[in-house]
């Protein structure tokens, strides 16, 4: 939305000033001012006896002219975050079925590498908005630069990761451009008659998959989860184009002030890249029963991940909580100790790439999806499976 004040109309009654529960309307050279805190709710507007105020829907795009499919590469620290890798492999895929381009966006600082490694990922076009300023994230700036961009071009599709970056980022996109936005995205594809983005997530808690649409508004915009989407075999001769873009000082010029990054060193691993994950849920009955969990993951080299209800009961903390609410994952190896496998859970690691369940119950739904299947007590399968890979070992 954009609000202005007719200067011509406005003769500094001050009527509009107390209707603004936000305190953004001051009275200046007998001209009333909107403020950069304003949130353009609207109050003022019906307020003003001489009509002065004006609120109109601001357009960034020319909704029946979209073309090519965009993907936000995140960054930190100037180095290209995995997320993006699988956002072109997935891109790539839609490409292909809407006969587009590929383009990545990326933003921040010294990101001269990183555009090189997007285009040998699958990338036709990496655009680089480069600036001191834009080193770490910041929703506004870079928001408003992304609607910029989207204002140019109208990019028919918009991908971001669910991240803690892309879930920022991408809701303050879709309410400035009017689009739709569907996050959390586990599956994608096109609709290839009507050129619709079929976007697939977990509804209802989990309990079903639905596929979304956005049939009206350009860009179609998607945050999609990490570890879903399989990224590409880079290709080292591959060629693409690198387009700089630049923007005004004013454009840069943010009201959020980083004063400092601090990391957080309480996780101990991070599930999230781990070729081996053992996991825990509520069949260990214990928190002090995750010791046997941790040591099968201890001799194969590999991360302690859990179901919610583990974590949920206090077992153990919510970094290793792998699930629709957890982290989403994708090893080679899954080992699910007694897991019963809801549907919650199978979406956060699904696509593993081998999968061995350990439950006493043979009906649990973790067997529907697991390569390997041992049913028994864990109690007894687990110490004797470490010491057959310890002995082996």
């Amino acid at each position: 939305m954009n609000i202005w004040v007719n200067e011509e109309r406005c003769n500094g009654c001050e009527a509009c000033v107390p209707t603004c529960p936000y305190h953004a309307i001051v009275i200046q050279n007998r001209v009333a001012k909107i403020l950069e805190n304003c949130t353009y709710c609207g109050a003022c507007v019906p307020n003003c006896p001489l009509e002065a105020i004006h609120m109109e829907e601001r357009k960034y795009v020319a909704e029946f002219s979209a073309r090519g499919v965009w993907i936000f590469a995140e960054q930190r620290d100037g180095k290209v975050q995995e997320v993006a890798y699988e956002l072109l492999g997935a891109g790539r895929e839609l490409c292909q079925k809407l006969g587009a381009e590929l383009t990545a966006v990326l933003i921040g600082n010294e990101l001269e590498n990183g555009s090189h490694t997007l285009i040998q990922m699958g990338a036709d076009r990496v655009i680089i908005v480069e600036h001191a300023t834009l080193k770490d994230f910041r929703d506004d700036l870079y928001s408003d630069i992304i609607c910029e961009l989207i204002s140019e071009e109208t990019p028919e599709v918009f991908l971001a990761g669910a991240t803690a970056i892309g879930r920022s980022l991408l809701p303050r996109v879709a309410a400035k451009v009017n689009t739709g936005l569907t996050a959390d995205c586990t599956g994608l594809d096109i609709d290839i008659e009507r050129k619709l983005l079929l976007q697939t997530r977990p509804a209802f808690g989990g309990n079903l998959m639905a596929t979304i649409i956005c049939p009206e508004k350009r860009p179609q915009m998607a945050t999609v989860r990490p570890k879903v989407m399989k990224k590409l075999k880079p290709e080292g001769m591959r060629q693409g184009k690198v387009i700089r873009k630049s923007f005004p000082e004013t454009t840069l010029n943010s009201r959020i002030r980083v004063v400092d990054f601090i990391r957080d060193v309480s996780q101990k691993v991070n599930i999230s890249g781990a070729d081996i994950i053992v996991s825990g849920g509520r069949g260990l009955k214990s928190g002090e029963n995750f010791a046997l969990v941790e040591e099968l993951a201890d001799v194969l080299g590999g991360a302690v991940g859990a179901s919610r209800g583990a974590v949920d009961a206090g077992w153990i903390p919510y970094s290793h909580q792998v699930g629709q609410t957890g982290k989403t994952v994708c090893p080679k190896l899954y080992i699910a100790i007694g897991i019963s496998g809801q549907i919650q859970h199978r979406v956060g690691m699904s696509s593993s790439d081998v999968v061995v369940a350990i439950n006493k119950d043979s009906g649990a739904p973790i067997f529907d999806i697991a390569d390997y299947g041992i049913v028994g007590d864990l109690f007894e399968v687990v110490p004797l499976l470490t010491k057959a890979l310890r002995e082996r070992k």
